[in-house]
């Protein structure tokens, strides 16, 4: 199943989209990959979905990636002595101690001495999404003493969120290894880090994961985004998590942030996922609201890799259409006049390496002869990141014998893999690119198209040859 633009769509299962009929659903409306929530998942469940999933993908013949979405730390304050809350009043002073003691009007117990720890004079905490303010005034290992600057109801269990500070605690809890375990025994794909701080928390992850799955950053506190430049060194792919971080950031500067992640993650080569209400109106319309449409067209332009459906696709009462509009925006903004003199305005220079010199000039000749594809023989999936990171107008075709590399490619910009034997040789390599290119309907018979590899053939990352092959019209023959 070829689809008609070179972004992805990434869809969340939940309530709505947990049976294997409305997987196939999605998958046919345009889903790439589908995301796995373990915040609302349990082990047994995931293992359900994990099968639903690759039932769908052996009757439909493609490659369909599987992200797992690890909860991440959940920090909360506790309970208070009434149930309802209590009324935080903007000046007032609020404490946050370890006292385990119910809460009051004047302070509440916070279950988590790292925080306490951590917390400084003018850091700011945000509470329940946001919507109430504290600023710390005295600190202590434990207790914190604030001033309320926005106030409002605050009840037991509420989030807490700390733009101003660094925890030195792992991105990791026991209910992330856990899952992260289950999720590897399983055979996902993908695994997203949530509310990082710092590259070793991706490290942590790594060490787990061993390359088992690959491992996507998601990007959601401000501290992220100050080390982005060293957590793209680490991580395979980055997540620009809109939700919590227009918590934790003030919301205008949310859009400038996304254009500057999605960027450094380009640069890097490196697959970019732009998440969070993007159609969110979908819940419960049918149809979504204009600013939605243009939101998820602003990312397209923009050259992200995917974009990616939350509650629209889990939850909502329109999951299949959901992925059928962004799917058919992603298809007209591509065929915009302008996209190709945006995307080439973004790219940037080839990074100093064989790879990604050999990936620019194949760009270039594909361009230069107005080639219908670049085909790519690839073992570990590096060669086709490299040619994904260029941008080509045309096409990329990735051809793997390894099925866990097509799973992981399904999120990367304008990369159709096909799971196929590897070459034996350099004719054959050919030979069997020209046949796949125009049996999956990338090139006719009398048409050239461009093969990048690495030989000898079969070793990762040893991208160093281009080659410019006629499409015979015994290509139809296979």
């Amino acid at each position: 199943m070829r689809r008609l633009r070179r972004a992805k769509i990434v869809a969340t299962l939940g309530p709505s989209s947990s049976d294997q009929a409305t997987i196939a659903r999605l998958f046919a409306a345009g889903a790439d990959v589908f995301r796995i929530n373990m915040s609302h998942t349990s082990h047994d469940n995931m293992r359900k979905l994990h099968a639903a999933i690759r039932a769908v993908e052996a009757e439909s013949g493609r490659p369909i990636g599987i992200l797992a979405d690890l909860q991440g730390p959940k920090l909360r304050v506790g309970a208070f002595q009434s149930d309802a809350g209590v009324m935080l009043k903007k000046g007032a002073t609020f404490v946050l101690d370890d006292d385990k003691a119910p809460g009051d009007e004047t302070r509440v117990h916070l279950p988590h001495p790292e925080i306490l720890a951590a917390l400084e004079p003018g850091h700011t905490l945000l509470l329940d999404d946001g919507k109430v303010k504290l600023v710390a005034v005295e600190t202590s290992p434990k207790r914190a003493v604030t001033r309320v600057e926005v106030g409002g109801k605050l009840s037991a269990r509420k989030g807490v969120s700390l733009p101003d500070t660094t925890i030195s605690s792992s991105a990791l809890t026991p209910k992330d290894r856990s899952d992260l375990e289950a999720c590897l025994e399983t055979g996902v794909d993908w695994v997203a880090l949530s509310f990082i701080q710092r590259p070793e928390d991706i490290a942590e992850a790594k060490k787990i994961t061993r390359g088992r799955a690959a491992v996507m950053a998601k990007i959601e506190k401000p501290q992220a985004v100050t080390r982005l430049a060293e957590i793209l060194d680490y991580a395979d792919s980055i997540m620009v998590a809109r939700g919590d971080l227009g918590v934790e950031l003030p919301l205008e500067k949310v859009p400038g942030i996304q254009k500057q992640i999605t960027r450094a993650a380009r640069r890097a080569g490196k697959p970019v996922v732009v998440a969070t209400q993007m159609l969110e109106s979908m819940i419960s319309n049918p149809v979504p609201t204009r600013a939605e449409v243009s939101d998820v067209a602003t990312a397209i332009f923009e050259g992200a890799d995917a974009v990616m459906l939350s509650a629209e696709s889990a939850a909502g009462q329109y999951p299949a259409e959901a992925v059928a509009t962004m799917n058919r925006i992603a298809e007209e903004v591509e065929t915009d006049p302008t996209f190709a003199s945006i995307i080439h305005a973004q790219r940037t220079e080839p990074e100093a390496t064989g790879a990604d010199a050999i990936a620019d000039a194949a760009r270039r000749i594909a361009e230069t002869l107005d080639l219908p594809a670049t085909v790519c023989w690839t073992f570990s999936g590096s060669t086709a990141f490299r040619v994904a990171r260029e941008r080509p107008r045309s096409p990329i075709v990735a051809i793997s014998p390894n099925v866990a590399t097509g799973r992981k490619l399904a999120v990367v910009w304008g990369v159709h893999c096909i799971v196929a034997d590897d070459a034996r040789d350099l004719d054959d390599m050919v030979n069997r690119a020209c046949r796949l290119a125009f049996r999956e309907g990338f090139a006719r018979a009398g048409q050239r198209i461009l093969i990048v590899a690495g030989v000898p053939l079969g070793t990762p990352g040893a991208t160093n040859m281009v080659r410019i092959a006629f499409v015979g019209s015994d290509a139809a023959d296979d």
